[in-house]
């Protein structure tokens, strides 16, 4: 099972694909794991060499004690690009994923090749939902996050029509340490993009679920408004648009990474 150390911190990744393709890079959302992105991997691991990681504190990734910050969260990405030898890649991560697409966007512009940044936006939430986020899980545990998830990533209708992929999705919350979850959670609370987008330079597709109560598609635009030539791509579904929409996420980040020169705003 692969693993690299980040300054002490041993992070969790897994290899599909060509091993002579173009790499592209998928980095996961909060409570979830590498795991997420089962519905992506026939189609993106035929077209690239697909790294994907468990983001620290979640998965078989190392969970230290104490906050994290979105540098230490991009970081790690950048170490198992290192240990792998990829100089640059294509990057697409969801939510959490997505800020640490965008940081990397915006701070690492010589290693990402083209951006794909899912149901994000430039700062997610408040200081004090975040605080009171971390708060509860410190006194209560992740059950109420492990039943309340589903209402939140997912409509309605999904919901009821498939169960088994929802449950998925709640074993991988329930499995996140947390600890892990919480210092991703203070990541979050502290991270604030919005006067770095400007300093993104790589052709970006920023993705929005149109019933996305987390990051609202009114946020996704906004991001999209912030970064040069970006273009925007609004799909049926809540929060975890990649499995809820899968096809049409598929269909369209594939279409957007194998395109060729720069992007237009649409």
């Amino acid at each position: 099972m692969p693993f690299v150390d980040s300054n002490g911190v041993r992070l969790h990744y897994r290899l599909d694909g060509p091993e002579d393709g173009p790499v592209l890079a998928l980095s996961n959302s909060l409570g979830t794991s590498l795991e997420m992105w089962q519905a992506q991997m026939p189609r993106f691991a035929s077209a690239f060499r697909v790294v994907r990681m468990d983001t620290r504190g979640h998965g078989q990734s190392d969970a230290p004690a104490g906050e994290y910050d979105l540098a230490n969260l991009a970081g790690d990405v950048l170490r198992v690009l290192d240990t792998l030898g990829i100089d640059r890649a294509r990057f697409c991560g969801i939510s959490m994923g997505g800020l640490i697409g965008a940081w990397l966007g915006a701070h690492a512009s010589e290693r990402i090749e083209r951006l794909v940044l899912c149901n994000t936006a430039a700062k997610i939430g408040t200081a004090d939902s975040w605080n009171a986020r971390i708060a509860s899980i410190r006194d209560s545990g992740m059950a109420e996050i492990v039943n309340g998830a589903p209402q939140r990533w997912f409509t309605a209708a999904f919901r009821e029509r498939a169960p088994g992929e929802v449950a998925a999705v709640q074993a991988q919350i329930r499995n996140t340490p947390p600890g892990g979850y919480t210092g991703c959670c203070a990541a979050i609370r502290d991270a604030d993009l919005r006067g770095d987008l400007e300093g993104i330079t790589a052709p970006t597709l920023v993705v929005v679920g149109r019933h996305d109560p987390a990051t609202p598609p009114a946020e996704g635009r906004a991001l999209a408004d912030g970064i040069a030539r970006a273009q925007l791509l609004e799909l049926d579904a809540s929060h975890l648009s990649n499995i809820e929409a899968a096809d049409a996420f598929n269909d369209g980040v594939l279409s957007f990474l194998t395109t060729q020169g720069e992007t237009t705003h649409g």
